[in-house]
Formats: C-alpha cells, sequence, structure tokens
C-alpha cells in the first residue's frame, strides 16, 4: 500500500500515516526500512497488519528519495560587479 505521512513525533518515534475515512494507520521507527524518521506529507509505501492497538504499518519505505546524478560542482549564475573602491 502507499500513503502519505499524516503526523511524525520523534520524540516518540512513531506516528500515523493517512487512511482516508479509516481509523489512523500507526507506524513506528523500528518499522522504517529505509529511513529514521518521517515527514509530515512524504509518501511512503508499507505492508498494513491488524493489532490489538488498530491498523500497524510494517516494512515501511520512504518512496521518492531518488539521488540524482547532477554533478555537484554545477556552474552557478555569478552576478558580475564593477570594480570600484569601497569606502
Amino acid at each position: 500500500m502507499q500513503t502519505l505521512v499524516k503526523k511524525w513525533f520523534r520524540d516518540k518515534a512513531s506516528g500515523f500515516l493517512e487512511n482516508g475515512n479509516g481509523p489512523n494507520i500507526i507506524v513506528r521507527k523500528v518499522d522504517l526500512i529505509n529511513c529514521q524518521f518521517l515527514k509530515v506529507g512524504a509518501t511512503v509505501q508499507f505492508e498494513c497488519h491488524l493489532d490489538k492497538q488498530g491498523l500497524i504499518a510494517k516494512k515501511v519505505k520512504l518512496l521518492g528519495q531518488t539521488k540524482s546524478n547532477k554533478p555537484k560542482n554545477k556552474k552557478r549564475d555569478v552576478k558580475k560587479f564593477p570594480f570600484g573602491v569601497m569606502t
């Protein structure tokens, strides 16, 4: 399944995922695969399991984190200033 992160509490190392009109899906840091925390609005892929606490997200992967192959030393537009005397 895929959805968006609704809330993330860094101090509790857990949060909630969007579930339309249904109950929130609980996600915990221990279930994150390719990241250490989540940001609100990020898209994630996960497996949904039913627990005594409700819906739980397992094997949670953060999506959309592609690394670009652009060179880091890309030439930037440099503002040209006329030579002069600074006072």
